[in-house]
């Protein structure tokens, strides 16, 4: 019983190396780009044994996918022990300005593989890696609710596209600076919101 135990044990640490290395690798290099011998020598695991545990790339593409997932899930609970809704909102902005070397270097994570997946004729993919943005526009809208703004999946969107966007265009010119010019933009619109006067995502448009 005990071998038994230990041999699962392994073996789930092995898909573990296996899955975090399929969401670095992918990242750093994209879908195309990167083969399951890519991945496995990044995992220190001999390419034979992958598919055990993945018949094919796009399994390991979607393994990688619910690593982002997971790792988004992880800093949104982090963020929930800020004091207060504002707070969190910030502390999300300043994690991912926290990012600017990497997100030069390789882009958004989830953002990169969404528009790379979402260019396939089988979208199945594409959709997955849009749910996890998904995951995060619906935690920012709860923050804006918890606010008591109007529109919040309005703020939302302008929020989390105004994060994806700057790292676009970090990515693209290859400078880190842009993240760090364009989320204290973003921090400033956040302290804004909600005081008088402030204006609020599609205000305008419906008052006119």
């Amino acid at each position: 019983m005990t071998n038994s135990a230990d041999r699962r044990a392994q073996a789930s640490a092995k898909r573990q190396r296996l899955t975090a290395a399929a969401a670095r690798v992918l990242h750093e290099q994209g879908v195309e780009r990167t083969t399951l011998a890519d991945i496995a020598r990044a995992a220190g695991v001999p390419v034979g044994n992958v598919y055990y545990y993945f018949r094919t790339k796009d399994d390991l593409v979607r393994a990688a996918l619910a690593e982002h997932g997971a790792r988004l899930d992880e800093l949104t609970g982090r963020l929930e022990r800020e004091a207060g809704p504002r707070d969190r909102l910030k502390a999300l902005v300043e994690s991912w300005i926290g990012e600017r070397d990497v997100v030069a270097r390789h882009g958004c994570p989830t953002g990169t593989l969404a528009a790379e997946l979402g260019k396939r004729a089988d979208d199945t993919l594409g959709t997955e890696a849009g749910a996890v943005l998904r995951r995060l526009l619906d935690w920012a809208a709860g923050q804006f609710r918890e606010l008591g703004l109007p529109g919040p999946e309005d703020l939302a969107l302008t929020l989390v596209s105004g994060c994806q966007g700057m790292s676009l265009m970090a990515h693209a010119l290859r400078d880190p600076d842009v993240m760090t010019r364009e989320g204290a933009r973003l921090l400033r619109w956040l302290d804004f919101l909600g005081t008088q006067g402030a204006p609020v995502a599609g205000s305008s448009r419906r008052s006119s």
